[in-house]
């Protein structure tokens, strides 16, 4: 059974920086995409970052190039999401998914293609 747990999240003021973590158990598939995802109050689901269960490949969205960074612990099985200089529109549950994914492949922004959810870890950027 695949449980997703994540943590990390919390209050910082605009430009401030949070570090995301995932943690993913009882995966079975050989190669797998682990992506961020992010849903603000009364908005949609977006994409944020993904990454190979390897630690390859990761690609980001635009809102958040360049600030955010993806990395795995492949050693304690954990998925991080750095984020600095954040921003108030970057407010929302960040929720952590996996699904299934070819090694060598560019993980997928989709939410269709993840099949395990997390419930998500609230970020709130204010001053």
């Amino acid at each position: 059974q695949v449980q997703i747990v994540e943590s990390g999240g919390g209050s910082v003021q605009p430009g401030g920086t949070l570090t995301l973590s995932c943690a993913a158990s009882g995966v079975t598939w050989n190669h797998y995409a682990i992506g961020w995802f992010r849903q603000g109050a009364g908005e949609e689901r977006e994409a944020v970052a993904c990454i190979g269960s390897t630690g390859d490949n990761p690609a980001y969205t635009n809102p958040v190039q360049g600030r955010f960074t993806i990395s795995t612990d492949n050693t304690n099985n954990l998925v991080y999401l750095q984020m600095t200089s954040l921003k108030p529109e970057d407010t929302a549950n960040y929720v952590c998914a996996v699904g299934p994914l070819p090694a060598g492949y560019y993980c997928y922004r989709s939410t269709r293609t993840y099949d395990y959810w997390g419930q998500g870890t609230q970020v709130t950027v204010s001053s």
